[in-house]
């Protein structure tokens, strides 16, 4: 009987490991199931980002109006200031609702047309509003529509600096029509390539880097801006009357904003409150810092005296130059970009344009446009990967020869298409609406003849 019992009792405890184990079994094949067909975790909306973001955006804003709308204002004469402010607060008005309608979608969708820009899923922010990092870059911690809003001031500031270059003799709707045209065929197309997650020099063979918008901003709207001012022609009397700017006071202000603007518009660029948007910061301002001395000393040694224009535009060069580089070097090569920026723009905006005699009103090209491109291929030359965190984004000066290469293609590209685009946008509104204003109405001053008010009015 005892013998019969503890064959039950084994028997029993076989069962119930050999039971147990297959439930084990189950249980581990379920679980190890589940975790396969478990949905990859959502992205997650950061506060700390989410806040710097919203803070970036408004500081680019205040680089349109009042920075830009000041800098700018104080450099023409006093009968064209209302006209230089009016510019810049109709293109806050005109081009947000453009970037809301149209404008985000065919630069940040899907590509079409063999990824020359973007479709038009995202037009009218169709699908925006309730998304996380969906169609953007690295930036999975904020809204979708948080980074449509922070690079619509970029949308805002560009067309803006080409302003610069027509002062004081570009007819008010000839203004308007040009710069959504541009910002539409050129500005969008542009942005596309270089930001967009399947913009072709986004990744991929040809990666070019631009960090904050040297090709997509400064390039373009230095390139277009040039062509402008050989296209409208020379100011009535220009090279044979003086034609200094009317206040300086106004033009160190926006100078200034425009440094303390530009934190927004390069370390926001890092789309996150990032070590990446720290090196950012101290790029931007220590670029900005060597820029004001270079071209300030060189006033100094050349003409005796360093004046308050000259280190303003030196500031606002190293600020150009050092935008598309911003996040990817270190605080050292930030400082002889600024210093390469302050000598070559100083150049471009004395020597070469007193030797062509073309008539940039406000150096639009000699700053943007030289300093964006200069910017761009030094890039290539100082990028770093234990800046960039990534061994794909570094230069020369760490082996990668590559890299100059590509900087070279994406700003040549950019060129070509700001050039040509530009060229047959101006014909086309020369055709609807005249360009130039009249001669009596640049006699008068385009305050009065364009908006029928006075900036100064003394009694």
């Amino acid at each position: 009987m005892k013998t019969l019992i503890s064959a039950r009792l084994i028997f029993a405890s076989i069962l119930l490991l050999v039971t147990g184990s297959f439930s084990f079994a189950e249980e581990a094949t379920t679980t190890a199931a589940e975790a396969v067909a478990a949905p990859v975790a959502p992205p997650k909306l950061d506060t700390g980002d989410t806040a710097w973001m919203l803070v970036s955006s408004a500081l680019v804003l205040m680089m349109t109006a009042p920075g830009l709308a000041l800098f700018y204002g104080g450099l023409v004469r006093k009968k064209n200031i209302l006209g230089v402010m009016m510019q810049c607060i109709f293109l806050m008005g005109m081009m947000s609702t453009i970037w809301m309608l149209w404008g985000y979608s065919i630069a940040f969708d899907k590509g079409i047309a063999g990824g020359f820009c973007g479709g038009f899923g995202a037009v009218m922010l169709n699908g925006l509003l309730p998304e996380f990092g969906k169609e953007v870059p690295h930036a999975t911690s904020i809204p979708d529509l948080l980074f449509m809003v922070y690079q619509m001031m970029f949308f805002i500031i560009t067309p803006g600096l080409i302003c610069g270059a027509f002062a004081e003799r570009m007819k008010f709707s000839a203004m308007v029509l040009f710069c959504a045209l541009w910002g539409t065929f050129v500005y969008c197309p542009v942005a596309h390539w270089v930001w967009a997650a399947d913009g072709w020099l986004f990744s991929g063979k040809y990666l070019a880097l631009d960090f904050a918008g040297g090709t997509v901003v400064h390039l373009t709207s230095g390139a277009s801006a040039l062509l402008c001012a050989l296209m409208l022609g020379k100011r009535l009397g220009f090279g044979q009357e003086p034609m200094p700017p009317h206040n300086l006071t106004y033009t160190f202000i926006g100078a200034t904003m425009l440094w303390v603007g530009w934190f927004g518009f390069n370390a926001g660029s890092a789309l996150a409150a990032s070590p990446q948007a720290v090196y950012a910061f101290v790029a931007t301002h220590l670029a900005a810092a060597t820029g004001t001395l270079a071209w300030a000393g060189i006033e100094w040694i050349k003409r005796g005296k360093p004046s308050i224009l000259g280190a303003c535009s030196g500031a606002v060069a190293g600020l150009v130059c050092v935008t598309p580089a911003a996040g990817f070097v270190t605080p050292g090569s930030a400082m002889i970009l600024g210093v390469v920026a302050g000598v070559v723009c100083y150049v471009a905006c004395t020597s070469i344009k007193s030797k062509f005699g073309y008539d940039d009103s406000l150096d639009a090209f000699g700053v943007h446009g030289v300093g964006g491109f200069v910017g761009a291929i030094l890039t290539g030359v100082f990028a770093t990967k234990h800046v960039s965190g990534d061994a794909l984004k570094s230069g020369l000066l760490e082996g990668n020869s590559q890299q100059v290469v590509n900087q070279l293609i994406g700003a040549g590209a950019a060129l070509g298409l700001a050039l040509v685009g530009t060229f047959i946008i101006l014909k086309v509104v020369d055709a609807l609406v005249g360009l130039r204003a009249s001669q009596d109405d640049e006699i008068q001053g385009l305050d009065l003849s364009q908006h029928g008010e006075e900036g100064y009015i003394f009694y």
